[in-house]
């Protein structure tokens, strides 16, 4: 089978195969692989893979060929915990579907003209991708209908999860067709999710895609010692160090992204600032400039290293290791992507992160270990942790030897025998 028709085997409508091939996909991954067959033939699936493995193609490829067009009513419903990561979704959706309006589609999400919505989906739409609040808000309105579907993808399920988005799912699957098909994606399958789970899927086809390595080969890990300076002056040195094309800047807590996004700034620095405390139109314009390539540093919180696909990263800045060792991962997974190189750099404590530090060097990650002098990364010999010195125990006496049975008995009776010569 040629390169140009590999998709073909899924023996899919014409225009997937072709708007496939316009896009350069040829190759089917390994999760589209396993996945597409059985979802065309209605199956429900659970994916579990981490980012950058092409789910999103393993559910809207068959989702599309599943959807009868003559139908006027809503057919599939696709989740994702964040606008952002709907919208993409819903980008990719569209560059899949035909440029008439034989199949139609609609993004549903927050921060958006709810008035203006309802009016659209008068005429149902064959396929909606939104965050689960805003349709869950429209189902109760009895703005959307959709009892007449049978097809519910969830999307980064463990997020949704973390999120306190689960319920609102819940209510969704709750509403839908009794014939449900459910196909669930997610980087880890927490046992919280397993009630959920379980309450709408029977003998779902389990398919697991594991890296061959716990980051892109392509991936440069870079390890800096703290050694007790400030951060935010590092973390400056390490920027003016590097010409990222696109460096993202993770940190684990808002308070800590806008930290860095300050010292970055006031450096003189080409900044944006990604996180979940910004308004829906604030997130809006900063990933329209980012995509624009409108600065140069992106400072986020690990919001934007699950499922927002930003392209085109180069360097991957951590100011602090993850406490979920697995987020090392999706972030660095962010760069490296499509046979490119890229940079992952750590700032970390050995006095707090040595222990992690080597349980992602026993999962795969090759960390070089370096400092910053001047405008170049030279190599340093990592800095063992210390033990901390044990309280000096008391001197003791030597444990007395192991006695016959009857010893005490004996000594007694040999002193009071001394004791009664020393009478005499």
């Amino acid at each position: 089978m040629s390169l140009k028709t590999q998709f073909e085997q899924f023996k899919l409508k014409p225009f997937l195969i072709e708007a496939l091939t316009d896009q350069g996909f040829v190759k089917p991954t390994e999760i589209q692989e396993r996945l597409i067959p059985g979802v065309i033939n209605g199956n429900s699936a659970i994916g579990k893979s981490q980012t950058g493995t092409g789910k999103t193609l393993a559910f809207l490829i068959p989702l599309i060929e599943r959807i009868d067009p003559e139908k006027n009513e809503c057919q599939a419903i696709i989740t994702a915990p964040t606008r952002e990561l709907a919208a993409q979704i819903y980008q990719e959706l569209l560059k899949l579907l035909p440029k008439n309006d034989v199949y139609r589609a609609r993004k549903i999400v927050g921060g958006t003209d709810k008035k203006r919505m309802v009016s659209k989906l008068k005429n149902p739409p064959h396929i909606v991708v939104g965050t689960p609040g805003r349709i869950h808000d429209l189902i109760k309105e009895e703005a959307l209908s959709v009892y007449p579907a049978a097809m519910l993808v969830v999307d980064e399920a463990d997020q949704m999860l973390d999120m306190g988005f689960i319920e609102d799912v819940d209510q969704i699957a709750s509403r839908m067709a009794e014939n449900l098909q459910m196909l669930v994606f997610s980087a880890t399958i927490p046992e919280n999710l397993q009630p959920f789970l379980k309450k709408y899927m029977e003998n779902p086809k389990f398919v697991e895609v594991k890296p061959e390595q716990a980051a892109a080969a392509e991936i440069e890990h870079l390890a800096i010692d703290l050694r007790h300076r400030d951060k935010s002056e590092l973390l400056i040195k390490i920027a003016n160090s590097i010409n990222p094309y696109l460096a993202i800047v993770f940190a684990n807590t808002k308070s800590h992204a806008d930290e860095a996004a300050k010292a970055l700034s006031e450096a003189g620095l080409n900044i944006e600032v990604l996180h979940g405390g910004l308004q829906p139109r604030e997130r809006k314009q900063v990933m329209k400039r980012i995509e624009r390539l409108e600065c140069q540093f992106v400072v986020a919180t690990d919001l934007a290293s699950r499922g927002i696909d930003i392209k085109g990263v180069s360097h991957i800045i951590n100011i602090e290791l993850p406490t979920d060792l697995d987020f090392y991962v999706h972030r660095v997974g962010r760069t490296g992507r499509a046979g490119l190189s890229g940079t992952a750099i750590t700032i970390y404590n050995p006095e707090q992160e040595e222990a992690a530090v080597q349980k992602l060097e026993k999962r795969g990650i090759a960390f070089q270990f370096v400092d910053v002098k001047g405008e170049e990364f030279i190599p340093v010999k990592k800095r063992v942790r210390r033990k901390p010195p044990q309280p000096q125990q008391k001197a003791s006496l030597p444990k007395p030897k192991k006695v016959k049975p009857g010893y005490k008995k004996k000594m007694r009776q040999k002193i009071e025998k001394l004791n009664k010569g020393k009478r005499k």
